[in-house]
């Protein structure tokens, strides 16, 4: 097995040292997990995706980190409470659902009618009342299972980032 000399200033010791004790005593496997990582997420960078960090949960509470490329947002507001639907795709080719709502955020009218897409649509539950904030994230493998979490317009707004229309050659 090949040595390699890694030369460590006096100031990173510290870092070196907790690094080799939190690796069970292998520096080297911490160091090539640390590298992998670095090499990921430089080369993610490098074609255009970037890290994310999104809040999920009944309160939001958890932190949820991957890394993609945005291809839309949606926002729908209720009452002065909003819901926010961010579409992501990433570099395996899947797409991450983001879904925000707000404490407050009601899913049918004064009116007892439904607000919001999803209640237009039949897919949620339609409550009269507020509900607490919460927060999801849903990993689907393809465009059809992007169709059936968005609102419609979002769902256009992906597809076409997704597959943009060609340009009609331009005379000048």
């Amino acid at each position: 097995m090949p040595n390699k000399t890694i030369y460590v200033s006096e100031d990173d010791l510290p870092i070196y040292g907790r690094a080799q004790e939190l690796a069970g005593g292998n520096l080297s496997a911490a160091i090539a997990r640390a590298l992998r990582r670095f090499v990921d997420l430089e080369q993610s960078r490098r074609e255009g995706y970037k890290e994310f960090t999104v809040r999920v949960g009944p309160t939001p509470s958890k932190k949820i980190r991957f890394t993609g490329v945005q291809l839309g947002e949606w926002t729908s507001t209720v009452n002065g409470a909003t819901e926010t639907v961010r579409v992501f795709g990433t570099r395996s080719g899947k797409y991450v659902i983001h879904t925000d709502r707000s404490a407050g955020f009601i899913m049918v009218d004064s009116q007892g009618k439904p607000a919001g897409w999803r209640g237009h649509l039949g897919i949620d539950d339609v409550s009269f009342g507020s509900s607490p904030a919460r927060s999801t994230l849903d990993i689907v493998d393809d465009l059809d299972g992007v169709r059936d979490k968005v609102p419609p317009p979002l769902y256009d707004i992906v597809v076409s980032t997704v597959h943009p229309s060609p340009v009609e050659d331009l005379e000048v």
